[in-house]
Formats: structure tokens, C-alpha cells, sequence
């Protein structure tokens, strides 16, 4: 099998990533020029945003960063400018760091820095362009993604950065569903099971230290990208998952593969069903819920939970090694703490 035919879910990701730069290379490009010319004039620079907007696909919100970080326009969106935006911070969000990371590399190695830049045709590269790894919002916790395009002067020397931010959810994305490899995995091992005292205490998973972000996936993956149940083992830090579009075989994801939202750009998009006996606004709450139980104190805790949208069932089983298998509004409706007490 060729680099090409190759659809396991590294290459998909990379496909549908190089699409997406190749999508927006040219107008952030051209939105950069404008830029520059009316740099350090802060509603000038917004009214090129403004025009530019609708050429940008898919986009959510437009900006421009100084070379520190530090927003020095409004946010432009669909419904005009939010001026609240002006002046924040930005230096600790991780696209601006891989940014700053990327312009820090050409200032360094200036004979090199064209040999950063991926190409998006033959003999055409995306200069000055950065398609950042996904992340989850702050505030809508959905996975996302930010494209950086550097802001030059007519001698090269960088004045700054525009961001275009996306919700993974609006962006194009993989038609086919990838295939899952034949060949054995391997996985984290269950800290529980290395351990057979029965007093053992919580033993802290990877899982557990990226839980939010694992949880934000996994909703995306459920309400937009035909995910209809899904097993989250959090002592061994691994999912076993099942898709519409392949529903007689499950798919393993590993831990490195549950905290990188990039993964959503490789489950095609499909709209939550119609006959799914859970309401999608519930989701998020059955997944909260689950992460209470796991973190729960004590030597009773969750170490394995799933649900399925289409029967309304969550199941859950527990360090005692004690399972339960209840409906999705009862589970929601019961107090957690009344789970030490079966």
C-alpha cells in the first residue's frame, strides 16, 4: 500500500489537514499584504479583516497579534466586531505559542526557514503560514484549530500575526471513514490491576490528567462525527468506540490518540440521529457526570464507564469490580454520592 492509499488514521489526519492549508493559504496571504500597509492603525487593519472575512472559508473569527501575542484588533465575526477582544493576551493560547516558536526558528536560522514550510502544490510552498494542531476552546470546549498567517514589512522583518480561528465542526472534513489497522496495539497498562492490595487508593491514569480535553473529544465525536457508543476505560487510559458508518467493528484509541482533537478531521461528518434515545444537549452532562465518578475519593471509584445513544443506556463498572447498567435519565437524576452504597 502507497503513502497515498494509505487511509489509517495518521494519514487521514495529514490529508485533511493539507487540504485545509491548501484552502487557506492564498487568502490569508493576500489578507497579510493588506495588513502590512496600514500596520500600527488599528481601524484600518480592521476594516481589511472586515473585507477579508468572507474570503477566509469556514472562518469563525479574525485578528491580528503584535509579535508578542497580544491582540491589537478586535475580533472580527460573522456578526461584526467584537471589540472585547482588544488587548488580550494570547502568548499562552498553544497556536500562538507554536507561532512564536515557528517565527523564532526564522529569525534564528534564516538560511533554513523556507525548509519549514509545507508545500501545498508542487513547487508551491505556504510561506509564513502555520495550520496549528487542534485544541479545545476555552469557552465553547470544542475542538478547534487556528490558522496563523506572519504579517512581514517590505524588508522582511515580522510586525506581527493574523489568527483565523475554526470550530473543527465547520471545516470540511473525511468522506470515508478510515480503517482501523489489523495488526496488535499496544496500550497503557491498568495501574489498579499492578496493585492487589483491596485498600489501594486512586491510581492517578494519563487519562485522568487530560480528562477534560479526552471528554471534549468524545463529545465532538458522538454529536457531529456518527459516534452512537463508546467505552472509556480510564485506569488503562484507552476507548473503544463504535461509528454508524461501520457499526459492526469497534475501533481502539489509544490515550495520545483521545487527547488530540485532530482526530475529529479523521470521522466524517454526520448529523446526530434522529432515533438516538439521547438528547444531544445531555451528552455533555452524562460525560460530566462520569467524570465526577472517577474522580471520586476514596478506594470506590469509576474505572470504566460507556454509553450508548441509541438504547439510552450508561454503564458503568467500578473499583469494587461491581457493574451497573442504568438508563441515561435515571443516571442523570441520581445523586453520585449514593453510588458507595451500590
Amino acid at each position: 500500500m502507497t503513502a497515498l492509499e494509505d487511509s489509517s488514521l495518521p494519514r487521514r489526519v495529514f490529508q485533511q489537514r493539507a487540504l485545509l492549508t491548501g484552502l487557506l493559504y492564498e487568502p490569508m496571504r493576500r489578507l497579510a499584504d493588506a495588513c502590512s500597509r496600514v500596520w500600527g492603525d488599528r481601524p484600518k487593519m480592521e476594516t481589511a479583516l472586515s473585507e477579508a472575512f468572507s474570503n477566509v472559508p469556514y472562518c469563525k473569527f479574525l485578528y491580528v497579534l503584535d509579535t508578542g501575542g497580544v491582540q491589537i484588533t478586535s475580533n472580527i465575526s460573522r456578526e461584526g466586531l467584537l471589540a472585547e477582544h482588544f488587548g488580550r493576551d494570547r502568548s499562552d493560547r498553544p497556536y500562538v505559542r507554536e507561532a512564536l516558536l515557528a517565527a523564532e526558528y526564522s529569525n534564528k536560522y534564516r538560511e533554513a526557514q523556507y525548509q519549514q514550510w509545507p508545500y501545498i502544490r508542487e513547487g508551491v510552498q505556504a510561506v509564513d503560514f502555520l495550520l496549528c494542531e487542534a485544541y479545545i476552546s476555552l469557552h465553547a470546549l470544542r475542538p478547534s484549530l487556528t490558522a496563523v498567517q506572519f504579517v512581514r514589512d517590505t524588508d522582511g522583518t515580522l510586525l506581527g500575526f493574523i489568527g483565523a480561528d475554526f470550530a473543527l465542526r465547520d471545516l470540511p472534513q473525511a468522506g470515508e471513514i478510515y480503517e482501523e489497522p489489523r495488526y496488535p496495539r499496544r496500550f497503557e497498562g491498568d495501574p489498579f490491576i499492578s496493585d492487589t492490595a483491596d485498600t489501594k487508593m486512586r491510581s492517578e491514569s494519563k487519562m485522568d490528567r487530560h480528562l477534560d480535553t479526552v471528554l471534549s473529544v468524545v463529545e465532538e465525536l458522538i454529536l457531529v462525527h456518527g459516534v452512537y457508543h463508546i467505552i472509556l476505560h480510564f485506569s488503562s487510559s484507552q476507548a473503544i468506540l463504535w461509528v454508524m458508518d461501520d457499526p459492526y467493528r469497534y475501533r481502539l484509541l489509544t490515550i495520545d490518540e483521545l487527547i488530540d482533537p485532530n482526530i475529529c478531521l479523521a470521522y466524517p461528518k454526520r448529523p446526530y440521529p434522529d432515533e438516538a434515545v439521547v438528547p444531544q444537549q445531555e451528552v455533555r452532562k452524562i460525560l460530566s457526570n462520569l467524570r465526577t465518578l472517577r474522580f471520586m475519593q476514596g478506594i470506590f471509584y469509576l474505572r470504566s464507564g460507556s454509553v450508548n445513544i441509541f438504547n439510552g443506556t450508561v454503564g458503568l463498572t467500578f473499583s469494587s469490580d461491581c457493574s451497573h447498567y442504568i438508563s441515561h435519565d435515571d443516571f442523570l437524576k441520581r445523586d453520585h454520592t449514593l453510588w458507595n452504597n451500590g
